[in-house]
């Protein structure tokens, strides 16, 4: 008849001690997931922001310009003629933004790592119809874009841009290195 009074202390405080290194454990890795995802949606979208600028350069015979607009902007427009045509505006979000992480080195790519938008100090780019990236007069131009939050180490990623040829390569910090993604 003892099991039908209910559970005894030593039961539950068993119960709740479980459950607490549960959580001890489960807290922290909730936390570098939630920045890990967030950092990798900005990647995603700098990385196909470019890649639809330079498709669409290609597709439609046309220069695209692209602009770095302030710290978590960017812009593309096609040009026609005496005409612009806005393709698209993406925004960086939760807190990410054009950034050098303090002591995370240059990508593989080694296209330079002295600025956020690392592209011969030019903010404003040009998809060729052929698919290279150029400066205004048309001269290949490689480069990469940082990204990062403020303190926090692991959220550094970076996109490059191989000039003539337009590819898009996406990179992430593990800590130790960067990893394509």
């Amino acid at each position: 008849m003892r099991s039908a009074r209910g559970f005894s202390l030593v039961d539950v405080l068993a119960t709740v001690a479980v459950t607490g290194v549960l959580l001890a454990i489960a807290v922290p890795t909730v936390g570098t997931s939630l920045v890990d995802m967030r950092s990798n949606a900005a990647l995603r979208a700098v990385q196909g922001h470019m890649r639809v600028a330079r498709d669409s350069a290609i597709a439609k015979r046309r220069v695209v310009e692209v602009q770095f607009v302030g710290t978590d902007e960017l812009r593309s427009t096609r040009l026609e003629g005496t005409g612009r045509t806005l393709l698209q505006s993406t925004y960086l979000e939760n807190g990410m933004v054009f950034r050098l992480t303090p002591g995370v080195p240059d990508t593989p790519d080694a296209f330079g790592s002295g600025l956020a938008i690392n592209f011969s100090g030019l903010t404003t780019l040009f998809f060729q119809p052929d698919g290279s990236l150029t400066d205004s007069l048309g001269v290949p131009v490689s480069g990469t874009v940082f990204l990062g939050h403020p303190n926090r180490l692991l959220a550094a990623r970076a996109v490059t841009v191989l000039g003539p040829t337009g590819r898009v390569t996406a990179y992430r910090w593990d800590g130790q290195a960067w990893r394509p993604v």
